[in-house]
């Protein structure tokens, strides 16, 4: 696994961009089309902008699978991821094969349709957070590493909710969707290269436990250090609690 550790969240977004390009661009060329799995939240906000804004990827050949969602958010929510991927991602590259997890449908419907689409090949590119719990995706502790499911139902725990109203996306607590659609641990980590991208202090404890911590359930993106070809893209605020802050492959 490379971790490496830039000034600020912007030079985060624009290195991991410039690093997902290059991956899009050799995967176009060698196979014609690329299967991406996009992540959303605040911590990504920075890299789309300099992804979308990146010449050079013929965005017709892509299609993208969404990492995960809120159940019974309605569909024009400022929090609702589907919203986000229009807005951020799809809107601006023009993608047009996407699959989108609708939070208005029967979840259990939902996830069946689009996890029998993305086990049918893999993705080539992941792009991934960690949330403040450790979460990847919305694989609260305790995770689960074990079910071959591509995509789960979840129950979210006080902290990842905590974190959204956090953001900004809901006013209150009570507000906060209490389940969500998430793709599980084993599905994102089928991904043939996955680049996380994880800035602001805030995030300094969990990226600890993950990277320098037990590989464990109770760290759920601790998990990505078991896959060969990941890449973590850290500012000084996030990386302020590791051992070693330099550029460093672990």
């Amino acid at each position: 696994m490379q971790i490496n550790v830039l000034e600020n969240g912007v030079a985060v977004g624009e290195a991991a961009a410039k690093h997902a390009v290059e991956s899009l661009q050799r995967v176009l060329i060698v196979s014609g089309t690329a299967r991406i799995v996009a992540a959303t939240g605040a911590a990504q906000f920075e890299f789309l902008k300099a992804l979308t804004a990146a010449p050079g990827i013929d965005w017709q050949n892509v299609e993208m699978f969404h990492l995960d969602e809120y159940i019974g958010l309605p569909a024009n929510h400022p929090a609702s991821f589907c919203k986000y991927l229009m807005d951020r991602l799809i809107s601006k590259t023009g993608i047009t094969r996407y699959h989108l997890l609708d939070s208005t449908q029967d979840p259990k419907e939902v996830i069946r349709r689009v996890g029998n689409e993305l086990a049918s090949r893999p993705a080539d590119i992941a792009f991934v957070g960690i949330g403040e719990n450790g979460h990847l995706a919305f694989n609260d502790p305790p995770a689960d590493f074990e079910t071959e499911a591509p995509f789960l139902i979840v129950e979210l725990d006080e902290a990842c909710r905590k974190q959204q109203m956090g953001e900004g996306w809901f006013a209150s607590m009570s507000d906060v969707p209490t389940h969500a659609m998430s793709m599980s641990i084993k599905q994102a980590l089928k991904a043939k290269e996955i680049i996380a991208i994880v800035p602001e202090m805030r995030k300094a404890p969990a990226v600890k436990a993950c990277l320098e911590g037990d590989i464990s359930p109770m760290a759920p993106a601790s998990i990505l250090r078991t896959h060969p070809n990941t890449t973590i893209y850290l500012d000084k605020d996030s990386a302020s609690l590791l051992q070693h802050t330099a550029t460093r492959s672990a």
